[in-house]
């Protein structure tokens, strides 16, 4: 008989501890390299004209958000597979993953209709002729990107669920290796091609999206560790049941997803009639803190996995502790990060711009960011552990309450009007950020233990005489 390592044991803080930054590492990089895939074409785009970086601009606002469904019912997956991975039920796997083809596939419907119907949309908004036409063609170019996007998200996840991460981000590499190239020849039209402009990202972006795909399918099928899983040995019909099981827990994640980018969208919109000072100000700091949220959100990833992994093998009180160190290191990162903000926050906003009233409204919303990625950091380890709980219902129910009723409504009173002070421009804004996170961090932390508390219970309940009995992977 193997010896156990105690929870609350320095050796399991320390095992733990490694296998956090084994998966953390690698799935950090991949969210940096697709952070990077944006800004090259963000940058390569403006080179052009105004117009086509506008354009650019305003189809990825349609197109991220219609994918949101299928990254929800991907990510659904990872504690599904872990939990399996954990109670050794690894017959099981292939099943569950061409299951979730089915469901991404199904999920995928939506953003072909948000895109279909995006001329309707730019209609909507009047814009002008040549804005209209390279905005369309971007988004046509990106609909035949979405089933690589339905294999490499539930394929990525797939590994990931089994806490092999390392693919994560070699496919991010190779994508942001063709992406730059691409770009470059399809939107100056080189080696005889046609010059798309903007609308060149686009295809770009298909191109990139369907090679990290495939580069991924022939990983899994040509690599040691997966070829015992036989993902694809044996093909399997559509069972609903277990579709719906997925759509159950995708669906809440892609609209916790939705939840938190309509803040961010509905507080640009709100602070735009303010001047193109505070704009840009408000740019810079929301820049800087979605790059340093990039670690938080790799533990938040990391987390599910190894919470998954703990209770599929019957350890609730492991999973707890992974918690814990994941919300400790979380939070050192961004304490320091936050002090770095709120001393260096004029000479990071002089990065980006010489203009000196930028650079001190940025430098004060810094500040602020300090303490919103506290909040920031807290909550979102806390809803990666339940997402390895496969607890996703209320985390959804949470994340609107949070972010709409407390952190916008209370943002735009700040922000624009004198009813509760007199109105503070951007930084009401973003002490609503703080209100909004601060309240979700203390929701989901309640939610949790209650989760956990309930989930040692049931399994308490369920055990016979010195045996803990498995907890099934699918409800």
């Amino acid at each position: 008989m193997s010896r156990t390592v105690a929870p609350n044991h320095p050796d399991h803080w320390w095992l733990e501890t490694k296998k956090l930054i084994r998966l953390t590492g690698p799935i950090l990089i991949a969210q940096l390299t697709q952070m990077l895939m944006s800004v090259v074409d963000t940058v390569m785009a403006g080179r052009v004209s105004a117009t086509d970086l506008a354009a650019v601009s305003v189809g990825g606002s349609i197109w991220f958000p219609s994918t949101l469904l299928v990254f929800g019912l991907g990510l659904a997956l990872a504690p599904i597979i872990s939990h399996f991975d954990g109670a050794h039920k690894h017959h099981k796997v292939a099943n569950i993953v061409q299951q979730g083809f089915y469901a991404a596939a199904i999920g995928s419907l939506l953003c072909v209709a948000v895109i279909l119907c995006a001329p309707l949309i730019l209609n909507a908004m009047n814009v002008e002729p040549d804005f209209r036409t390279i905005t369309l063609d971007y988004l046509f170019y990106l609909l035949w990107a979405v089933p690589a996007l339905v294999l490499y998200m539930v394929l990525r996840n797939f590994c990931e669920g089994l806490s092999h991460t390392m693919p994560s981000l070699v496919i991010g590499v190779i994508g942001l290796l063709v992406n730059i190239p691409a770009n470059y020849i399809l939107i100056n039209g080189k080696f005889g091609l046609p010059a798309l402009g903007g609308a060149g990202c686009g295809l770009a972006t298909t191109i990139v999206i369907w090679v990290m795909a495939l580069s991924l399918l022939l990983y899994v099928l040509w690599t040691k560790r997966f070829k015992a899983i036989g993902v694809f040995a044996k093909w399997y019909k559509p069972d609903w049941d277990d579709i719906w099981y997925i759509v159950r827990l995708g669906f809440p994640i892609a609209t916790s997803m939705f939840f938190e980018v309509s803040l961010f969208a509905a507080a640009a919109l709100v602070i735009a009639p303010l001047g193109a000072t505070v704009v840009a100000s408000h740019q810079i700091a929301l820049n800087i803190s979605s790059l340093v949220y990039m670690v938080p959100l790799s533990l938040s990833m990391a987390v599910t996995l190894r919470v998954g992994f703990a209770l599929g093998a019957g350890n609730p009180a492991n999973a707890m502790q992974s918690h814990k160190l994941a919300t400790f290191y979380g939070m050192t990162f961004a304490a320091v990060n936050g002090l770095i903000m709120w001393l260096g926050g004029a000479w990071l906003a002089s990065l980006y711009t010489n203009d000196t009233m930028v650079i001190n409204t940025a430098a004060t919303l810094m500040g602020l960011a300090a303490i919103f990625t506290l909040s920031d950091t807290f909550q979102a380890v806390a809803m990666g552990t339940l997402r390895g709980y496969k607890d996703t219902k209320v985390v959804m129910l949470i994340t609107f309450v949070s972010y709409w009723p407390f952190g916008l409504t209370i943002g735009i009173l700040l922000s624009r009007t004198d009813w509760i002070v007199p109105a503070m421009g951007a930084p009401g804004m973003w002490i609503g950020f703080i209100t909004g996170l601060s309240v979700a961090a203390v929701l989901l932390t309640w939610r949790l233990r209650h989760v956990s508390r309930n989930y040692v219970t049931r399994q308490q309940r369920q055990a016979k005489p010195d045996v803990v009995a498995e907890p099934a992977a699918l409800d």
